[in-house]
């Protein structure tokens, strides 16, 4: 084993540094500089790349030292040689994000790298990339080179990588071309506890992989508060490391919950009060979604403004599950603050205003476990978070602020990191803390939409859903409808095995849904449109809330944009429009557009060009415009789409879904709602997307006509739809384009497959049971 690598930790950090990638490079020619003559045989070689270790290496090395995961480096170490799967737990802030991977790579080190790679799964994006710096960092290597991170969309690994930090997502769909993940010699789960459902699968998988590969080693990482639900559920002989929660200076503080005011208003209001107070100290603060955090920025500020001078002024900073480049803004604040404060220490002349003397850092539930911040004082909890909850009824999504768990509130306190006194508030009781909460956080297998998980399991062979092992069972009837949407969309065979089609979905990297529509395309000959299409739905909303002073002026600039049979050719308009002007994001300013989302479009679109060129599939040339083109697309969208599918029942925009009986009308930015004059509102629609909300909208909508839907619909999922005045109709449609002799063979046939498949759902279900 080498040793040269003897990880010992900093105090504060246990995920990202505080420099970027252009500091790293620059640091480097620096440190170069800085370094004394010497014999270089004197110096010690970096085993990865066979270079000396430059002064950061050790200056890093001092930090890592502090950190209170070293204790276990060899004890883990030790384990490995003899156990497949370890648990170790640890709080926030120890270093086992950063030190476990290195550790484990000197472990694959000690064995010549011979059975295979190291890699770190995280929940989130985010996490992965700023890791795979930070780790770079302390291990003396390029990111990019020995050490990679591969998340959606972005692959910043080589043939050379040792170290990947990937999302579990990503991961788990490796195992769908290599199921026993071949690659690899060490798997590392992190943040377990976050129990996504990838993170989930994996571990149910890898108990089984561990026992066909002798070789393979996985460390699973958690929080204390649950690693004996992971040891309980990997095995009786998985050894479980701990390390013992330190003591910190930490007061927790209750208030009575905001009632007149807003959790926006009322943390606002906090964060101004604890800076006017004067002292030191960071402040992080839990809010439930993207949009209070949004809307907090705006409020602090222009707050700001009106600060006194003396007080020194606040740097907001979001780090959310939807942020990029704003976690790495986060650290590089830090090490400005710290420079700054440094300074200030040695009696030296610190220039200009005093910016950055407090950071005030607005989070969500990415916050509470992926990163460590430095100078945190104070944490704000407003304990609760936005849960997106899948219906398998109602094939819908609900968007629910709901309270943490008692496990997520006591790992937000734990944030505060300070040598001052750190206090929580907490914007909740102590009774609700008690009593109103649930010991740990709902795992998100038992609330998602399952669909693109059993069309990954089937195409691992796992036929029988009942032999793949979950630490929580899902809902059976989440499971048979999950089977079912399959079934509907050709998906599977009589056998209930993945058909043809059913194996060029699960190749495509997206919903069941639109990977079905995207192969339609092929048919219709429109493929240029559906890939275009499949991208922008793919990508977060292009269309970004205009200021209330600037909605005409919105509203002037995207008329051109909006087409008048939808809001899925409009994607397609804007889409070409991006491009035309070279994707330039002045034009995009006007035009009150999301750039990012616009650039992640292009990226999507292009990674699905090269996966259909992968398998063969025909690509279509460009028609767009012409109206046969316009007919095509939306057969290829009803092809995978007849599930979502909805009539105006009086006139005034309120939609009747057919699988059901939610009422719901038109998104605001529909372009049928924004084109000026309005046109008569469609009679049938296609949608993308239905949330129930405050206000039950339909999301990305398209006039279709029924006679379209009953040709392409399969005939038994009509006849399975729930009586309504559109399903009169469309059964009416159906007898007049279908003869009465093909109408009995076609009734005939749906009674055999119903049937096929009313007993592979019974056995599904007993065997869930």
């Amino acid at each position: 084993m080498s040793s040269t690598v003897v990880p010992k930790p900093s105090s504060a950090l246990s995920g990202l540094d505080n420099l970027s990638i252009s500091s790293l490079l620059s640091g480097d020619l620096e440190e170069d500089s800085e370094r004394e003559d010497g014999d270089l045989a004197d110096l010690e070689v970096n085993p990865y790349d066979g270079l000396p270790y430059s002064s950061r290496y050790y200056s890093l090395l001092e930090e890592r030292k502090q950190l209170a995961v070293l204790s276990m480096k060899f004890s883990l170490l030790e384990h490995m040689e003899s156990h497949s799967m370890i648990v170790l737990s640890a709080d926030g802030g120890t270093g086992k994000s950063t030190q476990v991977p290195q550790w484990c790579v000197e472990y694959a080190l000690s064995h010549e790298f011979s059975q295979g790679l190291v890699c770190c799964c995280q929940p989130y994006a985010a996490a992965a990339c700023s890791l795979a710096l930070r780790v770079a960092d302390e291990m003396d290597l390029s990111l990019g080179l020995e050490v990679g991170y591969r998340v959606p969309h972005e692959d910043g690994c080589t043939p050379d990588t040792i170290l990947r930090f990937v999302t579990d997502s990503l991961l788990l769909e490796e195992m769908m071309s290599d199921p026993l993940l071949r690659q690899y010699s060490v798997l590392v789960i992190d943040e377990a506890q976050e129990r996504t459902v990838a993170t989930d699968v994996l571990l149910g998988l890898l108990r089984d992989v561990c026992r066909q590969r002798s070789d393979l080693r996985v460390v699973v990482l958690t929080a204390p508060a649950v690693a004996q639900t992971f040891t309980g559920f990997l095995g009786e002989n998985v050894p479980h490391l701990s390390i013992p929660s330190e003591t910190k200076t930490l007061e927790i503080l209750y208030r009575e919950p905001p009632t007149a005011r807003s959790l926006t208003t009322a943390s606002c209001q906090m964060i101004l009060d604890l800076h006017r107070r004067g002292g030191g100290g960071d402040i992080l603060v839990f809010l439930p979604s993207v949009q209070e955090i949004n809307e907090c920025c705006v409020v602090l500020e222009k707050e700001c403004v009106a600060l006194s001078a003396h007080l020194g002024s606040l740097r907001v900073i979001s780090l959310h599950t939807g942020s990029g480049a704003s976690s790495q803004q986060v650290y590089d604040s830090e090490s400005a603050e710290d420079k700054h404060q440094d300074k200030e220490a040695a009696g030296l002349e610190v220039s200009g205003a005093p910016s950055l003397r407090r950071r005030v850092i607005l989070t969500d539930v990415l916050g509470e476990a992926s990163f460590s911040l430095n100078n945190i004082r104070y944490v704000i909890d407003s304990g609760v978070h936005l849960k997106t909850i899948y219906s398998p009824q109602i094939r819908a999504d609900s968007h629910i602020q709901r309270p943490i768990s008692k496990q997520q509130a006591d790992t937000r306190a734990e944030r505060v990191n300070s040598k001052l006194p750190g206090v929580c508030f907490r914007l909740y009781s102590q009774s609700f803390y008690e009593e109103g909460m649930s010991e740990c956080r709902c795992p998100a297998v038992t609330e998602a939409n399952l669909s693109h998980l059993v069309l990954l399991l089937k195409r691992l062979d796992i036929a029988d859903m009942g032999q793949c092992k979950f630490l929580d069972r899902p809902a059976p009837e989440a499971l048979m409808q999950a089977l079912e949407d399959l079934d509907y969309l050709a998906a599977l065979d009589d056998d209930g095995n993945l058909s043809e089609v059913g194996i060029i979905m699960s190749e495509l990297p997206l919903e069941p849904l639109l990977a079905k529509a995207l192969i339609a395309s092929c048919e219709f000959d429109c493929v240029s449109e559906l890939l275009t299409i499949a991208a922008m739905l793919t990508a977060p909303p292009c269309f970004l809330p205009p200021p209330a002073n600037k909605e005409e002026a919105a509203a002037t600039h995207r008329h051109p944009l909006l087409h008048p049979e939808g809001d899925h050719m409009t994607l397609i308009n804007v889409y070409n429009a991006y491009v035309q002007h070279n994707e330039d994001e002045i034009w995009c300013r006007t035009n009150f557009l999301n750039v990012s989302a616009l650039r992640l479009a292009v990226v999507i679109r292009a990674e699905l060009l090269e996966v259909m060129q992968r398998i063969e599939l025909p690509v279509s040339p460009p028609a767009f415009g012409c109206q046969d083109n316009s007919t095509n697309i939306k057969r290829a969208l009803i092809s995978g789409f007849f599930l979502k599918v909805a009539h105006d029942v009086d006139g005034l925009g309120n939609y009747l879904l057919l699988t059901h009986h939610h009422v719901a009308h038109l998104h605001a930015f529909s372009s049928y709602l924004c084109r000026c004059p309005r046109p008569n509102l469609p009679n049938w629609v296609l949608y993308h997307d239905f949330t129930i909300s405050h206000d039950n909208c339909i999301c990305v909508v398209s006039e279709i006509h029924p006679q379209m839907l009953v040709e392409l619909a399969p005939q038994y999922y009509l006849g399975n739809l729930p009586p309504s005045e559109g399903r009169d109709l469309l059964m009416e449609l159906r007898q007049s384009l279908f003869p009465p002799e093909d109408q009995e063979n076609t009734n005939s046939l749906e009674k055999s497959h119903e049937a096929e498949a009313h007993d592979q759902y019974s056995t599904e279900m007993c065997v869930i049971h």
